[in-house]
């Protein structure tokens, strides 16, 4: 059960991939991604990132396991008639919540009615507001004294992490704690590169941070199909068929947003990111999201330490975004997680 979920906290197919031969004998839309001149470093970072989500040395060989083509074929069928109605479902109070932050005039008093609907959200908003960053001199005395502390676009992320931190955490089950916090680890910085970018690219900036933080949720699904097979010698699973199970799992986190109904705009960029065609148009959501998924990746592997150092990705898309706009952005992405949180997840 570990190695199986663990898998499948590996980085989404990314364009810049290059074709791996073992793919080439699967159905078209599991071919992966072509590649541009960006890509043998941002392979390099998703190989590794696969790897260390894993908990598996850097492969030895790139020749496929046996097997393993028939086994990736067994998960397509399977996750395709995968009832995502299965999935958790967002507490009641979240979508009238952001239906709510949608509006700028909207009362504190309003805002609070809804929060204190739900008891847990409650006392995450009040932990947040009386954190370091929103102290004030006076004490917080109120559920909405908080509410109008934190802002609405400071609610919208309360509550957005309220809703995803539980359901990619405890999709992990007993055995893959570690896995499962790595995700929620990526799924934050995602989320805020996501927003930073999105200012450059004229997306809603809550729109940019909840294509982020919910662009793995697929991995949730997908363990529980790998549970009902037998692998043997994981160790030897080729990056090929990451590759594709990466795909898989990024068409039900497709599923899964249009179950919970989740904005138009954050559909279209998880629609484009499970696309294959690397020639596809993109839209500015897309774009983003796309680039901050590869800059979480390389920021998470060097606060773990699995790699020396983050690498300097500011030219890996000139045509996106101009390349002081992504150094800016590695830069807060430094700023904002340091790699404290590596020492919990040591190997």
């Amino acid at each position: 059960m570990n190695w199986l979920w663990r898998q499948f906290f590996a980085s989404r197919p990314t364009p810049e991939r290059r074709p791996r031969a073992v793919m080439h004998s699967l159905p078209e839309a599991q071919t992966p991604r072509a590649a541009n001149a960006a890509e043998p470093q941002l392979e390099h970072l998703a190989e590794r990132y696969q790897r260390f989500m894993l908990g598996l040395p850097d492969a030895a060989s790139s020749a496929p396991h046996p097997g393993e083509l028939g086994l990736l074929r067994r998960l397509q069928m399977v996750s395709e008639r995968f009832d995502v109605r299965g999935l958790p479902r967002l507490p009641a109070v979240l979508p009238q919540l952001l239906h709510a932050l949608k509006n700028d005039n909207v009362a504190g008093a309003e805002l609070a009615r809804l929060v204190g609907r739900d008891p847990m959200l409650v006392g995450e908003v009040m932990r947040v507001s009386r954190s370091i960053y929103y102290r004030t001199l006076h004490s917080i005395q109120s559920l909405q004294h908080a509410v109008v502390l934190l802002g609405q676009d400071g609610l919208r992320r309360v509550a957005t992490q309220h809703m995803m931190k539980p359901i990619l955490q405890a999709s992990a089950g007993a055995r893959g704690l570690v896995a499962g916090q790595r995700l929620w680890d990526h799924a934050e910085r995602c989320a805020h590169a996501s927003a930073f970018l999105g200012k450059y690219a004229g997306c809603d900036l809550f729109e940019a941070y909840l294509a982020g933080i919910v662009c793995n949720t697929g991995t949730g699904a997908m363990i529980h199909l790998l549970d009902m097979e037998e692998v043997t010698s994981p160790e030897l699973l080729s990056a090929a068929f990451l590759d594709g199970c990466e795909q898989l799992a990024a068409r039900l986190t497709l599923r899964a947003a249009k179950h919970w109904e989740l904005p138009p705009n954050v559909i279209q960029a998880l629609s484009e990111y499970a696309q294959t065609d690397a020639q596809a148009a993109l839209s500015p959501l897309g774009k983003t999201l796309h680039a901050a998924h590869v800059l979480a990746m390389a920021q998470l592997l060097s606060d773990h330490r699995v790699i020396d150092g983050c690498p300097d990705l500011s030219q890996a898309w000139p045509e996106r975004f101009a390349p002081a706009q992504v150094a800016r952005c590695q830069q807060d992405l430094q700023h904002q997680f340091d790699n404290a949180s590596a020492s919990r997840y040591s190997a």
